[in-house]
């Protein structure tokens, strides 16, 4: 069973940063890719970062390129998203998870383990 528990979501003013956090319980974490999306209200959930199981390959959207950075820790078994520049359209719900093979790609099918969730609010 995996487990993915996202933390670091909270207020910040536009211009700021934060740092989002997705720790995976289970086996295997390191063999596997891993991704960042989001969910505006009355919106698509839309993908934001993907990494490959070594941390060698990332791919961004482009909404988000220059602003934000994934990364992994595979002894932690953790990945991250640090998130400089916010604006106000970054607002989201942001979703851990984790990919069917060793890449971050861009589809939501593409992945089979996700997180709950954590809010990011950026005001203007």
């Amino acid at each position: 069973q995996v487990q993915l528990v996202e933390s670091g979501g909270g207020l910040v003013q536009a211009g700021g940063s934060l740092r989002l956090s997705c720790a995976a319980s289970g086996r295997s974490f390191s063999t596997y890719g891993m991704g960042w999306f989001r969910q505006a209200p009355g919106k698509e959930r839309e993908f934001v970062a993907g990494i490959s199981w070594s941390g060698g390959t990332t791919d961004y959207a482009d909404s988000v390129k220059g602003r934000f950075t994934i990364s992994r820790d595979n002894a932690k078994k953790t990945v991250y998203l640090q998130m400089n520049s916010l604006k106000p359209e970054d607002t989201a719900v942001y979703y851990c998870a984790r990919g069917r093979s060793r890449w971050g790609r861009k589809g939501e099918y593409e992945y089979d383990y996700w997180g709950q969730g954590t809010q990011v609010t950026v005001s203007s």
